[in-house]
């Protein structure tokens, strides 16, 4: 069972730490962008070294205390915060923030888990290299807590997950065990992937303080264009065409929907629309290469998709700042969603070819289920993924429609599920989803889940409640 941090835990921890490891008990630490929930904690940690976590996990664990690792905090499933529940030691990643090696000729960059992912792309550009991963938070979203949710973002399609950037990393294992695991290996068979236990484990295997990330060429050009398009099933088939004429250096392909044109009109967020009308959807795409014109390219791609009927209208950007204007009307929809207030938010995945079905059949049982709410699908469909949200209509709150939010995300998970789809494409489980892990998930998996849990954290302690219902063994 576990225990409150006592005093006598915190004064072992006084006693072996420097003082900069406490921190004052900023609001931040107990804070998740969404407000579900109002963390707590018996004290703020933040260790300067892999030793130091090692410390605090080995105290913790002989204490039984709780643990709840805490990175950039703009996880959206709650992760990051312990609400209820005996006090826990809160771990930052806030003095981890060191880049330790850039080796540019082999593409890896070394960084602690507390480097912001903006922080590493300009260190990876200061070395004439990419490091691609990238979504809306990255100026305050750390590595470490990138790695433990396996994020996604803007260019999955082209270079994967947080999983696929990362050779190896460097983490503390519950019992105060390091595991020095920072490889720059491309191949290394030699047993059980430690590393991608530890990633997407979000925080309850083990705690991440650094990691080997891949670095890519820097493209000597990009071109990005947004294609006015009837249907996603249109969406679709301009995908399938883009890769067949531009091949892999399509970096991004995502989906926009008139509502969320309409969403940031109404919140006056973004810069100005490019089109007279509200086209029903529009697809941004974007191409970068190391040699070559990306710019023919689109405009080629986009005469061959106007003449087979596939796009209507287009804009494509002829400089960096048209560029960055194209990039920000996608990347501010969240801003104008969360400014309307949404009653229900969903991150699923789907096989690319059930997608259009998904949409229209899905969104014709929430009119049945909920007629007056207005439906913003958006997100990465390069890769399957949605961001499929329910908002109040116009003049009316959020509050007003609550009591309908449990049977509208039923009915979306149960046809994300019959599709053969995810729940949780990007975001994870944390505390919001774990009853729908239970009721999707493959009993297998989840049995050697709990034995895995088990096998690393025997007592418990790493970010209890998180992934798995606390408590839970084999």
């Amino acid at each position: 069972m576990l225990r409150p941090a006592t005093d006598t835990l915190l004064s072992a921890l006084r006693a072996t730490l420097p003082e900069a490891a406490f921190r004052p008990p900023d609001p931040r630490y107990f804070e998740e962008p969404r407000r579900r929930w109002q963390g707590q904690a018996a004290a703020v940690l933040a260790p300067g070294s892999a030793e130091e976590a090692a410390t605090i996990l080995r105290l913790a664990n002989e204490a039984r205390a709780p643990v709840i690792p805490h990175s950039g905090g703009t996880g959206l499933v709650g992760g990051q915060i312990a609400a209820d529940g005996p006090a826990p030691l809160v771990i930052s990643t806030d003095r981890l923030t060191r880049i330790r090696a850039t080796h540019g000729d082999e593409n890896v960059l070394i960084a602690e888990a507390g480097v912001t992912l903006a922080e590493i792309q300009a260190a990876a550009s200061a070395a004439g290299r990419l490091f691609p991963l990238s979504y809306a938070s990255e100026g305050t979203a750390r590595i470490g807590g990138a790695l433990a949710v396996n994020s996604g973002g803007l260019a999955v399609l082209r270079y994967g997950t947080a999983r696929d950037l990362c050779l190896g990393l460097e983490a503390v294992l519950p019992t105060g065990a390091v595991w020095h695991g920072l490889t720059r290996l491309r191949k290394d068979n030699t047993g059980y992937s430690l590393r991608d236990l530890m990633i997407g484990a979000e925080g309850t295997l083990g705690l991440i303080t650094a990691a080997a990330l891949r670095l890519f060429p820097a493209p000597s050009a990009r071109a990005t264009a947004l294609l006015t398009v009837a249907s996603p099933a249109a969406a679709l088939a301009l995908f399938a065409r883009a890769g067949a004429m531009l091949g892999e250096t399509v970096s991004a392909f995502e989906l926009i929907s008139g509502m969320g044109f309409r969403f940031l009109a109404e919140t006056g967020l973004g810069p100005a629309r490019p089109f007279d009308h509200t086209p029903p959807w529009m697809v941004l795409i974007e191409a970068a290469v190391s040699h070559g014109d990306p710019d023919a390219a689109l405009e080629a791609l986009f005469g061959a998709a106007l003449e087979a009927g596939e796009v209507g209208d287009g804009v494509l950007a002829h400089s960096e700042a048209q560029r960055a204007d194209l990039w920000a009307l996608r990347e501010t929809i969240p801003a104008a969603n969360a400014r309307i207030g949404a009653i229900a938010s969903h991150d699923i995945a789907l096989p690319l070819s059930e997608i259009p079905a998904f949409l229209k059949e899905t969104g014709a049982a929430l009119a049945r289920l909920a007629p007056a709410l207005r439906l913003n699908a958006f997100g990465h469909l390069g890769d399957g993924n949605l961001h499929y949200n329910l908002f109040p209509p116009p003049g009316e709150t959020r509050e007003a429609h609550l009591a309908k939010r449990d049977e509208i995300t039923r009915l979306v998970h149960d046809a994300v599920a019959a599709r053969g789809g995810s729940f949780s494409a990007e975001h994870g489980v944390g505390r919001l989803k774990v009853g729908e892990l239970e009721r999707y998930g493959d009993p297998a998996k989840l049995a050697a889940m709990r034995a895995i849990k088990a096998a690393l954290d025997p007592n418990g302690i790493m970010n209890p409640g998180a992934v798995l219902r606390e408590g839970e063994r084999v």
